[in-house]
């Protein structure tokens, strides 16, 4: 559950002011007619190239001309005044290009009194076919100029760069707030024309595209680089296929910013799935948050958009620029982004991962012993209040040691996926990629994995594809429509959380959420996901009146979309990642979430296919006994009872997590009733009962000290309850103690775990002992060997209590007694072994006489 929070985020930075000449009519009208009058005079520049072209057919002229031109004296290229044209580039720029002034300075002196001759020399070199004519402009047409200056364009490589033309290859540039570029290639050094609003071209009579460079000249700067507009797209036909059919596996890849080397050249590949814009731009920090001069290209039908930006790296922010159907604008984080800034910042960062890996033999290892058979016992942390203010590598090297030392098998982590609003604990995803930044690098984060993994913990993950929050820089209406969620409103608004439902019936959406999953499996080595508010996907009518939700194709109310969503998700993590484990939060009595999807059950569906399922309904009811008064649990006996009637109906986990100590409910201890004395021995005896019963359990942190208050994610569980200088520290730290002795003999006892999801791994002893309050129950082994846990919930000591037992154990020991002194229980223990007595008693054969200490849980094994 998430709780709704009073804001979602923060608004996203607002770039660098622009003015770009499309945002000004009367730049547009001056535009226009500027290039009416360019290709008027285009058409007399073709004649005279073409005269100059023929004048350089005998070699000795071409020589005689070269010479010429390295005698011909140095003019100096005039400045233009920005301040009438274009505003000055920032400051900034200035750094950046520090290194590269003075070799940029030295070719902008040639090319003012050698561009012509540099002309005739590369034609010289390279003549042009005779049969070529020059008939081309060289400059953007008003069409494409619009639509480059609008944000609009779906092609602008075919457009700039360098293309052949008849007569030459034409080279065309554009870049906002420059004062000249200059087109470098091997010794040619030629100054394009300036058309105006950031356009430049030349018409150069080669005979093919040749291998280049540009020179940018800003005011008081001038930045060599390469032309991201000479690039082929980075995307192949296989990746666009997949994507276009909602099966690409591995959709992070290939979406998203990825630092690379494309045509032997370094840069970032920027790639996003936006079918409904009209164009979209990459903005960022390399480009003063302005991206008028990086646009995308459109890559087919498949709406995605890319460009390969030169001499980009990691650590750079950015963000996408959509122009939306409808014409407006609007600056987006990348959904595929891996990195992300601490909020409430929100852009997108580049990065890639240079992390080595040392859990080589726990990935080995995990997959030998399916979950459901393994011992697996649970502790939920909530990462930033776990220890507030640690980092991922510093609590790397307190939380495996501490989970360690109380014998859990695996954390289970709430969301490490970005959020912008804190107090929504994680469960109000925008960032589905990138772990939280507020913790530090997803580097670090594998850090953390890895130190779990070598010191033999598990690690589970809460995953949230259930819905995501509105903010307007994030996935609503990402492209300007509705896109990852569904296009009924009524079906796409969450009721409960102000949040939007995912649009699972659009296979670009699942695909993004199935990459997902095996994303944070595959990178970060994730042992299993724990899906969130699985319900709330399986229902067409979860928490809407009648009215507000339409029946699906058979009438039912079943989210036929979501069904196929969690069955094609776990069918595909399973088959791609050994070892891993899923797991539903599912409250209602769904039939077969964790039953096989290709298994029909009664209900014609097939399974959900998840690997185990949080019960519930034992949760509730457990906790419902137990918050009783011990004078009238008798008359709620059943209570405790009635989970073993479906206990064998899924695979189930026995959760008290972090939705069970907050909102007004009480720490675990809190809820339980009488004196400070009774509250905690109810908890020994009650985590007793919990650790024997079939399932898995979990709980969650500070629980495991007995913490009185309830869990705020503001500062976390109070360790100080554990200061040996708090007068109250032993009853604390007994509870501590009890945890961490349930889990050793847990571990060492397959009797309480091999057999969780098989009948004949369990056996009443006694479940109708309303009148003493005490349940009694046998856990076997495959092989036969028995755990015997007695549970007595009533605040008195129960002399000579009968217990039937099987006949074929000579002797009984107490390996737990949650009464222990150490524990801080009044220390009514049997230190020595219990011998059968051949009286019958309940169905058994012999039985044993137990002193049953008050409030307390004993387990026995053979002797």
């Amino acid at each position: 559950m998430t709780p709704r929070p009073e804001s979602s985020g923060s608004h996203p930075e607002q770039p660098a002011e622009r003015q770009p000449a499309a945002a000004e009519p009367a730049k547009k009208a001056a535009a226009k007619k500027a290039v009416a009058k360019k290709t008027a005079a285009a058409a007399k520049a073709v004649a005279k190239k073409a005269t100059a072209t023929k004048a350089t057919a005998a070699p000795k002229k071409a020589t005689a001309k070269k010479t010429a031109v390295e005698k011909t004296p140095v003019k100096k290229t005039a400045v233009k005044s920005a301040a009438a044209k274009k505003p000055a580039a920032p400051k900034t720029a200035v750094k950046k290009a520090a290194a590269k002034k003075a070799p940029a300075e030295k070719a902008g002196a040639k090319r003012a009194g050698a561009r012509k001759g540099a002309v005739e020399e590369t034609a010289a070199a390279q003549p042009a076919p005779p049969e070529m004519e020059i008939a081309v402009s060289p400059a953007v047409d008003a069409a494409d100029r619009e639509r480059l200056l609008s944000g609009t364009h779906h092609a602008p490589h075919s457009v700039l760069g360098a293309h052949p033309v008849p007569g030459g290859v034409v080279f065309r540039a554009f870049r906002p707030y420059a004062l000249a570029v200059t087109v470098v290639s091997g010794g040619l050094t030629v100054e394009l024309h300036d058309d105006g609003d950031g356009f430049f071209s030349g018409l150069l009579p080669l005979g093919g595209v040749p291998a280049y460079r540009l020179l940018v000249t800003y005011e008081g700067t001038v930045q060599e680089t390469e032309d991201a507009y000479r690039f082929l797209p980075t995307l192949g036909e296989l990746d666009l296929h997949l994507i276009g059919e909602g099966r690409h596996e591995e959709l992070w890849t290939v979406l998203g910013a990825h630092p690379m080397t494309h045509q032997g050249v370094t840069g970032t590949r920027f790639s996003v799935w936006a079918p409904n814009a009209r164009g979209v731009r990459v903005a960022g920090t390399f480009n003063f948050w302005d991206g008028t001069g990086f646009p995308m290209r459109s890559l087919g039908s498949t709406g995605v958009w890319e460009l390969f930006v030169p001499g980009i790296g990691e650590g750079e922010l950015y963000k996408f620029e959509i122009t939306r159907p409808d014409g407006s604008k609007t600056l987006r984080a990348d959904p595929l982004a891996r990195r992300t800034e601490v909020p409430p910042a929100t852009s997108s960062i580049v990065t890639s991962s240079a992390y080595e890996w040392g859990d080589a033999e726990w990935l080995e290892r995990r997959a030998e012993v399916p979950a459901h058979r393994a011992p697996f016992s649970v502790y939920e942390v909530h990462l930033p209040s776990w220890r507030p203010g640690l980092t991922y590598r510093q609590l790397a090297e307190q939380l495996p040691a501490y989970v360690k030392d109380l014998g859990f098998t695996h954390v289970e982590l709430m969301p490490v996926a970005e959020h912008p609003f804190g107090g929504s604990w994680g469960y109000q995803v925008t960032g589905f990629y990138a772990p939280t930044a507020r913790l530090g690098t997803p580097d670090d984060f594998r850090y953390l994995v890895d130190a779990l993994h070598r010191a033999g913990i598990g690690v589970l993950m809460d995953w949230v594809p259930a819905h995501f929050p509105r903010d307007e820089w994030a996935l609503a209406e990402f492209d300007g429509r509705p896109l990852y969620e569904h296009e009924d409103p009524l079906r796409a608004a969450h009721p409960d959380w102000g949040t939007l439902e995912f649009d699972f019936g659009r296979r670009e959406v699942r695909n993004f959420l199935v990459a997902n999953a095996l994303y944070w499996c595959e990178e970060f080595h994730i042992d299993g996901l724990r899906v969130d508010a699985v319900a709330s996907m399986l229902y067409l009518d979860y928490s809407r009146e009648p009215g507000q939700w339409t029946p699906n194709e058979h009438g039912g109310r079943e989210n036929l979309d979501a069904v196929a969503f969690l069955q094609e998700m776990n069918a595909t993590v399973y088959r791609r990642v050994p070892g891993v484990v899923t797991i539903a939060e599912e409250s209602t009595a769904w039939d077969g979430v964790t039953r096989a999807t290709h298994h029909k059950g009664p209900s014609g569906f097939g399974g959900l296919g998840f690997g185990l399922k949080w019960n519930m309904g034992w949760m509730h009811d457990s906790l419902q006994y137990m918050s009783h008064e011990p004078v009238h649990r008798r008359y709620h006996h059943g209570e405790m009872t009635f989970s073993m009637v479906y206990a064998y109906s899924e695979n189930y986990v026995l959760p008290i997590s972090h939705d069970e100590v907050v909102h007004g409910k009480r720490s675990l201890v809190s809820k339980m009733p009488g004196d400070w004395w009774q509250q905690r021995a109810n908890l020994r005896a009650y985590l007793g009962f919990m650790w024997a019963h079939p399932g898995k359990q979990l709980l969650f942190m500070g629980q495991e000290f007995a913490q009185g208050a309830e869990w705020s994610e503001a500062h976390g569980p109070d360790w100080w309850l554990l200061d040996p200088n708090y007068g109250a520290e032993a009853d604390h730290r007994g509870v501590r103690d009890l945890v961490r002795d349930l889990n050793t003999v847990y571990g060492d006892t397959p009797a309480l775990w091999r057999g969780d999801t098989e009948p004949s791994g369990f056996r009443w002893v006694t479940g109708d002992a309303a009148e003493d309050n005490v349940f009694a129950f046998l856990r076997y082994d495959s092989d036969g060997s028995p755990l015997l846990a007695v549970s007595h919930f009533a605040p008195v000591v129960r002399q000579d209590y009968r217990i039937g037992v099987p006949d074929d154990v000579p002797a009984w020991h107490e390996v737990v007694n949650t009464d222990a002194g150490r524990y801080g229980g009044g220390d009514v223990t049997r230190p020595d072994p219990v011998k059968p007595e051949p009286q019958g008693r309940h169905g058994f054969p012999a039985s044993i006489r137990l002193t049953l200490p008050p409030l307390a849980t004993v387990w026995l094994r053979p002797a």
